[in-house]
């Protein structure tokens, strides 16, 4: 049994919680925020590389997971659906996957307010520094994960150099309750994924869980994510709170400009389908993520391991944020059964896994581009695209479905 300790309490951090601890390891989750995590993030497409890391983490059942759908639709400007396609997912949301994972893990095993200082790897092992309500402390162990997202405090630590590059546009995204919408909205659209493709813009959107993670009808909620072009001096806009104060590691909900705001309900009106306009008008707290691409280089540092977030940022585009993070746990939790807890082993953890998150970066970025191309240039290799390749390429599971379209892989 090695004593490992996981940076970052969030999805990632409790997948490999859970699977290091059923291995029959001991483990400590360090989370820096205290209190309640619930009503974090919002929807989750799923993918059976999810759904096994899950079981193996001691899920009995995906049954309640979320919200199973059978197909895809693109709606015009009017609302018209303009191309459709079967394609059976589950969608869930931050909330109820974080419930489940949460409630498996036993509760001493997960240690709230505990902000990380320093890692020092002294060769036989690691030394993790927190400061938090309790004074500094200083947690000994084997290993070290640092689970602990985009502005990495373990990777800024290591690979300084490594650092998220913004896209050049944001999504604003929201979850709006099903009760609230009308019931044309209900029968063209919520029981689908959704898509609408503006000039240059892309917007999509899928049920999941509701108030409470509840999963029956008439108490669901549609997820949104509204993906917008946004220049330099627009994105400090964006970022700068109603009183004036920029936020630039990123805008809480709470603090988004009700200007803003109601200048993006005001271009949904103009630009999308009613379906989506309705949404973004009832949505009670819509929120705003700058796009960003992270990738590392390395992920191995002796005993000191980057996962998730912290490793790699793919666009939200291929949908595969938590089941990256999934790949990641269950390939740190095979390198270290076959090697101990060892720098061998977090060596054949980035072995296994730095190629994968490199090209998921790339794919993001594919998709990306292409999403962005429809307001571009004619001649531009991506301006080809059309509302099916969009429909098939877009949060799909190539293991089950592969590569549909007719653009050609990064």
């Amino acid at each position: 049994m090695a004593r490992i300790l996981v940076i970052g309490g969030s999805l990632g951090g409790l997948l490999a919680a859970n699977l290091l601890t059923r291995a029959g390891h001991d483990v400590t989750v360090l989370e820096k925020v205290s209190g309640s995590m619930d009503g974090r993030g919002a929807g989750i497409v799923t993918h059976q590389a999810l759904f096994a890391a899950l079981q193996r983490a001691g899920m009995q059942s995906a049954q309640d997971l979320g919200v199973a759908i059978e197909g895809r639709v693109v709606l015009d400007r009017q609302g018209r659906p303009v191309a459709e396609q079967v394609m059976p997912q589950v969608l869930t949301s931050w909330s109820r996957l974080y419930e489940l994972l949460h409630a498996l893990l036993p509760p001493e095993r997960y240690v709230q307010g505990c902000s990380v200082q320093h890692v020092a790897d002294h060769g036989q092992g690691v030394t993790v520094q927190t400061r938090g309500a309790q004074g500094e402390q200083d947690w000994q162990a084997d290993l070290a994960i640092a689970s602990d997202g985009i502005r990495s405090a373990v990777r800024q630590q290591f690979a300084p150099h490594i650092q998220p590059v913004y896209a050049g546009y944001v999504a604003w995204r929201g979850v709006c309750d099903e009760a609230v919408l009308s019931q044309g909205t209900r029968d063209s659209v919520f029981e689908k994924f959704g898509f609408g493709l503006p000039a240059g813009e892309q917007i999509i959107g899928y049920p999941v869980a509701g108030q409470g993670n509840a999963l029956h009808v008439g108490q669901r909620a549609y997820n949104f994510v509204w993906y917008r072009p946004a220049g330099p001096a627009q994105l400090q806009a964006l970022l700068t709170d109603a009183d004036g104060q920029q936020h630039a590691a990123g805008i809480a909900p709470h603090k988004v400009s009700w200007r803003q705001i109601a200048d993006m309900r005001q271009s949904a009106r103009a630009l999308l389908a009613p379906q989506f306009a309705e949404m973004i008008e009832k949505t009670a707290m819509p929120f705003l993520q700058p796009i960003f691409d992270v990738a590392s280089e390395q992920i191995a540092f002796g005993r000191v391991a980057l996962m998730g977030d912290a490793s790699f940022v793919a666009r939200p585009h291929i949908g595969m944020g938590v089941t990256k993070a999934a790949q990641d746990a269950v390939a740190l939790c095979d390198a270290i059964a076959q090697h101990g807890a060892s720098a061998q082993a977090v060596l054949a953890y980035q072995q296994a896994r730095l190629a994968p998150g490199q090209q998921a970066v790339a794919r993001a970025r594919w998709l990306g581009a292409y999403m962005q191309a429809q307001g571009a240039a004619a001649d531009s290799a991506h301006a080809q695209r059309n509302a099916h390749d969009v429909l098939t390429e877009t949060a799909i599971d190539l293991d089950v479905y592969g590569h549909l379209s007719s653009f050609p892989l990064p």
